[in-house]
């Protein structure tokens, strides 16, 4: 089919000449938007010499516009564009083609429209929390928009909050913006008559402005310790506040002095000095604003003596005044110690010779009356909430010499003695002995010897029957002059000690005595105790003086025989006179006395070792010991163990927790049996496991078998140790009846003795160990050197130190070791419901 325009051509030819020339622009009319381009076909019907577009101004469109662009395709178009429109380039355009004097125009109107432009709408906007919030959006078009506004994708609802308003120029207004308010909001713009629609998205952003949190107002902190103090703050806002700290106006960084943490909220002051006390803030900013806060740094400083000199004085010649000055912050208290006596402020000794006084900083002691007794080391005290310093002086005292020492010595003809002159003096003293006027040692006293030490002076004498009497000891310094006399006395054996009371049993006798009335002025080195039959010889034992001894025991007796007793005191000069004998009869051969039992509880807790004490056997020797024990609250015993006479004690293994027993024990003999030694005892509370800490690593499977590793491990440390040191464990064991070998140097062991195992059918009991103890009591007790005393020789004169040659020897030997155990029934039992080994 042919076009519409083509048809129009061909009418136009079929006039001919009627209509020479015929203009028709294309299109007809124009809607350009603004800053579009477009153009219009200008097609002329007949012989056109020119074609021509004129403006709607009505001048001539000419070819170099840059705005609007003329262009003649062939003898028959003519082509307008309008580059980049606006809105001047509105208006109705005429395209003119003329020939000689024909001429023919067409027009075109053509209108120039904005459409939604978005000239101004920032995207981000940021507020600050609480302001009146003025969201921009900036819309043109032509008409005019109609501008929507929504929140989170959500239309806003004015009527809900009236915080939200829009503002005549379309902006969006949140009065008294919140934190909740941030965030994506939309700005919507449309033109109802084309049906055009454009949004912008805006992102709102509320800051908050700082807020501070100091973690501590107040810090304390000591001076002159190189120690440093922190001072924190947190700052909270949006966006994150940056942490600054500055004191006196002036900014703090990291230098030698401070330091801060990334975030700067904490300040570290190093090497603390008092000057550092002070003020200090810290300040958050951010884009909302600033906040600051102040912290305050308290610098204490420790106590310190700053004087304290040593003194000099004369005894009962001067006053001195001892002082003592100490700084620090709060201001220290400051104290007096001699000795154990501690001196205060304003504090006055009773005899009124010490006073202390303070002032500020400083204290003095002052004694008014000075005494030797007052020479030695002062402790000054200065002390403060934070700390304390001590330091000492020295009080030296010039005072004459001073005599001590025991004025009456005892020693006999023969018998080295020692007068001791004790000398107190400062500055130190000359010692010079005296007898009859007459200096020692001299010429006619060669039995004298004189030793001097710093503090003693020593006279030594082995004494004649003239030697006995007065000597002088004369002490001299540069201060003055002391002496004092010594006696020497002849000293005696002591007098006969007193028998009290015997208690005879049948083997034995207990004697009770009193000590002799005098010593004979030398002290009592032993006792002498002679006891016979009467009618026969006598039986003699010493016991050496001990401390409050006042009963000896007597044993070896025959029952049912009258003894008689008597005793007599030693000292060094010799053996006083025995008192008067005194009568007993023992008893008749009897069942041995009770045991004395003494129970002591084993580190497991719940094992007990129970001791006994061997008392009169009866006349009769004791065969053996019977042990019986028992939970209280039941009814039945525990099978009777049976110990050899030599037994000392029994091990109870393997007892309940947290039970109380009772132990009874007998010694029997030929005659029967005592009446039993009985002894009650609690086992302790059975051990609580530790609760699996949750959280803590391992777990409780872990631990038990590292634990069973570790005791596995020990277990055969100890088995090779034994192995190889004394032949016997699980190798030995496998060596023997395995490899048919002995250990390495393994000797064959004797089967020890007192071995024996009890059981009973069809029971398991505890374990039952009983040892008895070899234990040897020396003759004597040996001693290191003692300090000289009166009867005490320092040297023999030929320089050797004189020994005493009479010694006594008294030897106890216990019994031999044994061990007895009570194992569970479980093996085939040779003897009815014992066997013995």
């Amino acid at each position: 089919m042919l076009q519409t325009r083509d048809l129009v051509i061909w009418a136009l030819l079929c006039i001919g000449y009627a209509a020479s020339l015929q203009v028709e622009i294309t299109p007809t009319q124009g809607e350009i938007s603004v800053g579009e381009s477009k153009f219009f076909l200008c097609e002329v019907v007949g012989d056109a010499k020119d074609i021509d577009w004129y403006a709607p101004n009505g001048e001539k469109i000419l070819p170099n516009r840059q705005d609007i662009f003329v262009s003649r395709s062939d003898e028959a178009t003519s082509t307008l564009t309008i580059y980049h429109a606006n809105v001047d380039s509105a208006g109705i355009y005429k395209c003119v083609a003329r020939n000689a004097d024909k001429e023919a125009q067409a027009t075109v109107q053509v209108k120039i429209f904005q459409k939604i432009t978005f000239q101004n709408a920032p995207n981000p906007q940021e507020f600050n929390e609480g302001d009146d919030a003025d969201i921009v959006c900036d819309v043109v078009s032509s008409p005019p928009p109609t501008i929507i506004w929504k929140h989170k994708g959500s239309k806003i609802q004015f009527a809900k909050d009236v915080r939200f308003k829009i503002m005549d120029n379309n902006h969006l207004q949140i009065r008294g913006i919140k934190k909740t308010d941030e965030g994506m909001y939309t700005c919507e713009a449309r033109v109802m008559a084309r049906g055009e629609i454009d949004f912008k998205t805006i992102k709102v952003v509320v800051n908050v402005l700082p807020s501070i949190r100091t973690r501590q107002s107040e810090v304390n902190a000591t001076a002159d310790t190189g120690s440093s103090a922190m001072l924190a703050c947190d700052a909270d806002g949006f966006p994150e506040p940056t942490v600054t700290w500055a004191r006196n106006d002036v900014v703090l960084g990291t230098d030698d002095k401070y330091s801060l943490n990334e975030d700067g909220s904490e300040l570290i002051i190093k090497d603390v000095k008092k000057v550092d006390e002070g003020d200090y803030t810290c300040i958050a900013n951010n884009k909302a604003g600033e906040k600051a806060e102040e912290v305050s740094l308290n610098v204490f400083v420790q106590p310190k003596i700053t004087y304290l000199n040593n003194q000099t004085a004369s005894e009962l010649e001067e006053q001195v005044t001892l002082t003592c000055e100490a700084s620090g912050d709060p201001t220290p208290s400051i104290t007096w110690s001699f000795g154990r006596r501690v001196f205060t402020e304003g504090e006055q000794s009773l005899d009124g010779n010490v006073v202390v006084r303070s002032h500020a900083r400083v204290s003095s002691l002052t004694l008014k009356y000075v005494q030797f007794t007052d020479a030695g080391q002062y402790l000054c005290s200065a002390r403060n909430s934070i700390g304390q310093d001590n330091q000492h002086m020295y009080l030296e005292v010039r005072y004459a010499p001073k005599i001590q020492g025991a004025v009456t010595v005892y020693t006999w003809e023969g018998n080295p003695a020692n007068i001791s002159c004790e000398v107190l003096a400062h500055p130190g003293a000359s010692v010079l002995w005296f007898r009859d006027g007459q200096q020692l040692p001299s010429t006619n006293t060669s039995n004298i010897k004189i030793y001097n030490t710093p503090a003693v002076s020593y006279l030594e004498i082995t004494p004649d029957s003239p030697d006995f009497g007065s000597y002088n000891c004369t002490a001299t310094n540069t201060i003055g002059t002391e002496s004092k006399e010594f006696i020497l006395i002849q000293a005696e054996v002591p007098s006969s000690p007193a028998i009290d009371r015997v208690e005879p049993f049948s083997s034995t006798a207990v004697v009770e005595f009193d000590e002799p009335d005098s010593s004979g002025g030398v002290p009592i080195l032993k006792y002498r105790a002679n006891w016979r039959q009467v009618g026969q010889d006598w039986t003699d034992k010493e016991y050496y003086a001990e401390d409050g001894l006042s009963m000896i025991t007597i044993v070896g007796l025959k029952p049912e025989t009258v003894y008689e007793i008597k005793m007599s005191a030693i000292n060094g000069k010799g053996e006083g006179e025995s008192s008067p004998p005194t009568t007993f009869k023992t008893q008749p051969v009897r069942e041995p006395t009770t045991p004395k039992l003494e129970a002591k509880m084993q580190n497991k807790g719940n094992s007990l070792k129970v001791n006994w004490i061997k008392q009169d056997d009866g006349g009769s020797p004791i065969k053996h010991y019977l042990v019986r024990y028992k939970a209280k609250h039941v009814s039945e015993w525990k099978p009777e163990i049976r110990l050899p006479h030599s037994s000392e004690y029994v091990l109870l293994n393997g007892l309940d927790w947290n039970t109380e027993y009772v132990v009874y024990v007998v010694a029997e003999n030929q005659q029967g049996k005592s009446v039993p030694g009985i002894v009650s005892f609690r086992t302790a509370s059975e051990p609580t496991t530790i609760p699996d800490a949750g959280g803590s690593g391992l777990g409780t499977g872990a631990i038990v078998g590292i634990l069973i590793v570790v005791f596995f491990l020990l277990l055969v440390g100890v088995d090779v140790t034994c192995y190889f040191l004394n032949k016997c464990g699980l190798l030995m064991c496998i060596a023997v009846n395995f490899c048919g070998k002995a250990g390495p140097g393994a000797k064959s062991k004797d089967i020890e003795e007192g071995k024996a195992a009890f059981t009973k059918d069809e029971s398991k009991e505890p374990i039952v160990e009983v040892r008895t103890e070899e234990e040897n009591t020396p003759n004597q007790e040996g001693g290191g050197p003692t300090e000289p005393n009166e009867t005490t020789p320092l040297t023999e004169p030929d320089g050797k130190i004189v020994k005493d040659d009479k010694t006594t020897t008294e030897t106890e030997v216990k019994n031999a070791n044994s061990e007895v155990k009570t194992i569970p029934n479980e093996a085939p039992q040779a003897n009815g419901n014992e066997s013995k080994a």
